[in-house]
């Protein structure tokens, strides 16, 4: 395999450093001093920005004004948000505006596309099912009820729930079929109540009650949800990537300056060892993304089907990040609890990152589910 970036893929993560480059990571209070939400809304200032940078375009193809790259373009842009703990829905409206490209019918792609691309609709997915846990589209049922369907069940942890235009919610049908539903904000049959992320993010929670769509919002082909919980997934392992690099980053830098007995902290043996270590977790989640994004943007084939790779990523991944920021607080000292120092925000989207869309044992689990399937000669 070759991982070489195409040159639209390296202008793409460019302009996303350009754009990224002033965005400070303690812009909003910290979580660990707010009860609720650390803010009422994404940053939209920044939205704005990434809009006429065309980086909320890129997977879109021309005709809706996109760049019609691929989803390793994403997660290169996904990778440098995560640096500075950008508080935007871009993996969201993104992965969820692909979909509708990919699977939805063309009024749905005429009415959405073009104005996600520009931001100025946001879209997001209900992702977590009911726990959290369980399978998404075992939370919602739906049903044809003549030209409309019907829909009950509960989503919870909706990244963006409050601010976004649209939620693609999945859902299941009573002969075990996946629908993709898109549901407007403040939808009848809906309602949304607040949770909140370790991150201090608001979140929330999708309740629907005999909410009817019409056939042209809802998404019944197969694989469309499969496909979308994929992007989701390896999108959530380039943010998870882009934390860790950054805080292996802090850490290195605040090792070489701190001194114990006349010399950095960074000489040590033991410092050195649990650092190198972590630098090794980091290449075992770049390599297992990228080989994760290639099938995705490819659609190769292999021993395994896609979703293999997307466990393997997952679980380096959620482990990876977790022992990366466990190993900088250690290496920090108190300094690293300190709530005037950032790096307990970065430990706090660790922890959501890791759990987000599964946590590793879920994808181990999956994983060996599809192995048993799929015996490897």
């Amino acid at each position: 395999m070759d991982f070489t970036f195409t040159e639209e893929q390296q202008a793409a993560a460019e302009a996303a450093r350009g754009v990224f480059a002033g965005v400070a990571p303690d812009a909003v209070p910290s979580p660990a001093l707010t009860p609720g939400a650390v803010a009422e809304t994404y940053d939209r200032a920044l939205w704005t920005t990434l809009a006429d940078a065309d980086l909320l375009s890129l997977l879109l193809d021309a005709r809706y004004g996109g760049a019609g790259l691929d989803a390793i373009a994403l997660c290169l842009v996904l990778r440098e948000s995560a640096r500075v703990l950008a508080r935007v829905p871009l993996l969201e409206s993104s992965a969820a505006a692909a979909a509708v490209q990919a699977y939805g019918g063309e009024e749905a792609k005429a009415d959405l596309l073009a104005r996600a691309g520009r931001g100025e609709t946001v879209l997001t997915v209900a992702a977590h099912g009911r726990t959290g846990h369980d399978p998404a589209e075992q939370a919602v049922t739906a049903r044809q009820d003549g030209g409309t369907w019907v829909l009950d069940g509960v989503q919870t942890a909706v990244s963006w729930a409050h601010d976004a235009d649209v939620t693609l919610v999945p859902a299941h049908t009573g002969t075990g079929r996946t629908v993709l539903a898109l549901v407007p904000r403040g939808h009848e049959g809906t309602t949304l109540a607040e949770q909140f992320s370790t991150s201090g993010e608001r979140l929330g929670e999708l309740r629907l009650e005999s909410a009817r769509l019409a056939a042209r919002d809802v998404i019944d082909t197969d694989g469309a949800w499969e496909w979308l919980r994929g992007l989701l997934t390896i999108g959530t392992c380039a943010l998870a990537l882009g934390l860790g690099e950054r805080v292996l980053r802090m850490t290195g830098d605040y090792t070489g300056k701190r001194e114990q007995f006349g010399f950095p902290i960074a000489t040590f043996q033991a410092v050195a060892v649990q650092a190198a270590d972590r630098y090794i977790d980091l290449r075992a989640m770049e390599a297992t993304l990228w080989q994760a994004a290639w099938r995705i943007s490819s659609g190769t084939s292999g021993p395994l089907p896609a979703a293999g790779d997307v466990a393997v990523a997952k679980i380096w991944a959620a482990e990876g990040v977790r022992r990366v920021v466990q190993t900088a607080q250690h290496l920090h000292g108190g300094f690293g609890a300190d709530v005037d120092y950032p790096l307990h925000r970065y430990h706090a989207w660790a922890k959501h990152l890791e759990l987000s869309l599964g946590p590793a044992s879920a994808h181990e689990e999956a994983l060996g589910d599809l192995l048993a399937t799929h015996p490897l000669a």
